[in-house]
């Protein structure tokens, strides 16, 4: 008798069992589109929160937002909603016809991040405290410096845009060639979605990158001058443009404020589920959500 009950409860648990993935299929699916740099915030917390509170199943995409916008634009990537820093990806998108409203969902500004695990850590330590100057810690021998492709990651060309503005900033005119060497330098260069995970490891000692990315991965930080750190609005006309590179295929690209703009794309399966998305982002969760993980709201200015 107890046999014949285990086996029931056995073959009743493998039924259940089988049956979650028919169940999950019944759910609508929500594919979304990130800066690589969101990935904590989306996998960690607006997605399973979305996924709970809408009864749908959230699927993410990060990785570099030009990379991501071009994928889009040929057709080779399908998403919903669409979130990028800056409005340069969005832009991408627009030319392609494939977006029409875009709205800003949050902000943050550049920090230098450095590994608590670099035998550089207490040099970056004693310069949050006043000591020497950030960049003579980041020019130091030895010291291993790591970016992402500014080609395909508007992070990337931010980390040289705030380079640039420093070497005004600090009268020091060889700063960018001292710390980041040129625009595209393969020793310097990683993927978005690995950079902090190395600087977690030590295997590379500092870059400069989101606030709020630092923050989603409890690395440590300096924090820099507005006039440097792209996170006031008021400074774009007059100072934030005076920075800009040109990339190997010819394009230029300006500085601009930080800030994280969603569109929901016209070739959409979802669209109604993609502006409910975008509605709990700006709702209490979502917001108590973008400040657990280290955003702030999106910046007056935004464009």
């Amino acid at each position: 008798m107890k046999r014949r009950k285990l086996a029931s409860i056995t073959a009743l648990a493998w039924l259940v069992l089988a049956l979650l993935p028919l169940a999950a299929a019944g759910r609508p699916v929500l594919r979304v589109a990130y800066a690589g740099s969101m990935g904590a915030l989306m996998g960690q917390g607006l997605g399973p929160a979305f996924e709970r509170t809408h009864a749908a199943t959230f699927q993410g995409t990060g990785q570099g937002s030009y990379a991501l916008a071009r994928l889009l634009a040929a057709k080779q990537l399908q998403a919903d909603v669409f979130i990028a820093v800056t409005p340069g990806p969005i832009d991408v998108l627009r030319k392609a016809g494939l977006v029409a409203s875009v709205v800003p969902i949050a902000s943050t500004h550049m920090v230098v991040i450095y590994s608590p695990r670099s035998r550089f850590a207490p040099a970056f330590a004693a310069a949050a405290a006043g000591g020497q100057p950030w960049h003579a810690v980041l020019a130091q021998p030895g010291l291993r410096f790591g970016r992402s492709d500014p080609s395909i990651d508007p992070q990337g060309a931010n980390v040289l845009f705030t380079l640039q503005l420093a070497a005004r900033y600090y009268r020091q005119p060889q700063l960018v060639r001292r710390i980041a060497g040129d625009i595209i330098n393969p020793r310097q260069i990683f993927t978005e979605n690995s950079l902090l995970s190395r600087l977690e490891a030590g295997q590379i000692d500092a870059t400069i990158g989101y606030a709020s990315a630092a923050h989603s991965h409890h690395l440590p930080t300096l924090a820099l001058p507005d006039a440097i750190n792209l996170g006031n609005p008021a400074m774009r006309a007059d100072w934030y443009a005076k920075a800009g590179i040109e990339l190997p295929d010819g394009k230029a690209l300006r500085a601009q404020p930080l800030v994280f703009y969603a569109a929901i794309l016209k070739t959409a399966r979802q669209p109604q589920l993609a502006q409910q998305f975008i509605a709990f982002i700006h709702g209490p969760r979502g917001q108590a959500l973008l400040r657990q993980y280290g955003y702030a709201p999106a910046t007056q200015g935004a464009s």
